[in-house]
């Protein structure tokens, strides 16, 4: 487990992306550009018509738990972490109401628009490690440095 004693301050940054744009991407680029260093979703609304996910099963070893979405799809939920390798969850739902989510592979194409609300806690820093018991990289959340 890997955690910061003590609380954080937080900024928050709102970010609207258009029809066409990768949101996945996009985010990434927003992130970078403000130099964020704890960044994470605090709640995002809109419309992607392409989606990538992971789902549930998959594990270190059986990656192959993927599906790829086309379509209209309204944004219920986007949570997660930002930081160079963004750890996000996402879910949609079609025409019908019918829900689906998993973790963002990526091919989130926004359809009309993606309304995201970004926070940072600015006295932390978010970076990823390896970690062997689950074959992933897994969050590491440091105090930041007074320079950084």
């Amino acid at each position: 487990m890997s955690s910061a004693a003590g609380g954080s301050s937080l900024q928050v940054h709102a970010v609207r992306f258009g029809p066409g744009q990768d949101l996945l991407g996009s985010l990434q680029a927003f992130v970078e550009e403000r130099r964020l260093r704890a960044p994470f979703i605090i709640t995002c609304v809109g419309s992607v018509t392409k989606a990538t996910l992971r789902l549930a099963n998959a594990t270190a070893e059986n990656t192959n738990e993927v599906i790829q979405l086309s379509g209209r799809f309204e944004i219920v939920s986007l949570v997660g972490t930002l930081n160079r390798d963004a750890h996000l969850h996402i879910c949609l739902s079609d025409a019908e109401g019918k829900t689906v989510g998993g973790h963002v592979l990526g091919d989130l194409e926004v359809f009309t628009t993606a309304e995201v609300v970004v926070g940072e806690a600015l006295g932390l820093h978010f970076t990823r490690d390896m970690d062997e018991r689950t074959g992933f990289p897994e969050l590491v959340v440091q105090l930041r440095k007074s320079d950084s």
